[in-house]
């Protein structure tokens, strides 16, 4: 009794294998991929944008007070003491809801807060402050944001930290909250208090 001989094998065989195995570690590497930023997501400062500023010295400017427009302010004007400078526009809907927080900070007065009020029309910012309240010890005006250029600064809201020698300490985009003051700028703080 004769047995049929076996079919033989299609030479296309292996190229199907190989090709369903860089198919499959493909598709592995690209979940691990998307599971590693989905871990990222929750990091804190994620949305943080590195500031080729910190460590060095701060940009000078020379403003026109918001409050009294025929006076000008410099930067040399707050060396001595560190300070907080927040980035804030009428304009701006984030500074709605971190200027609570930043209000209440400013009152354990642990530091100076400066306002820097950017490309806003004069009489909208005062408007603002009159509605949400005036934490700044003063607030400096960039209506054109030129001087902006020269801190990096590209919109709003963003917070600088800068120390007693004007060198940056600390930079946030964003809404500053609670715990980023906790956890981001009183250590930041701190630190250049302890190397004056």
């Amino acid at each position: 009794m004769n047995q049929p001989a076996p079919a033989p094998k299609s030479p296309h065989t292996g190229a199907f294998v190989f090709a369903g195995v860089i198919i499959a570690l493909f598709f592995i590497g690209l979940m691990g991929l998307l599971y590693y930023g989905v871990k990222q997501s929750d990091r804190a400062g994620r949305d943080a944008l590195p500031s080729p500023l910190i460590g060095k010295p701060a940009p000078a400017f020379d403003l026109p007070l918001l409050h009294e427009p025929g006076k000008r302010f410099t930067l040399a004007e707050l060396r001595g003491q560190p300070f907080v400078m927040n980035v804030w526009g009428s304009w701006c809907p984030e500074c709605r809801v971190e200027h609570p927080v930043i209000s209440k900070f400013a009152l354990t007065k642990r530091v100076r807060f400066i306002g820097y009020n950017l490309k806003d029309p004069r009489e909208d910012a005062l408007r603002w402050l009159e509605q949400f309240g005036n934490p700044y010890l003063m607030v400096v005006a960039d209506e054109e944001g030129r001087t902006a250029i020269d801190w990096g600064i590209y919109g709003a809201p963003e917070t600088f930290l800068v120390d007693g020698k004007g060198i940056v300490r600390w930079k946030h985009v964003g809404a500053i909250t609670d715990e980023i003051i906790a956890e981001e700028l009183i250590p930041a703080l701190e630190k250049a208090e302890a190397e004056k």
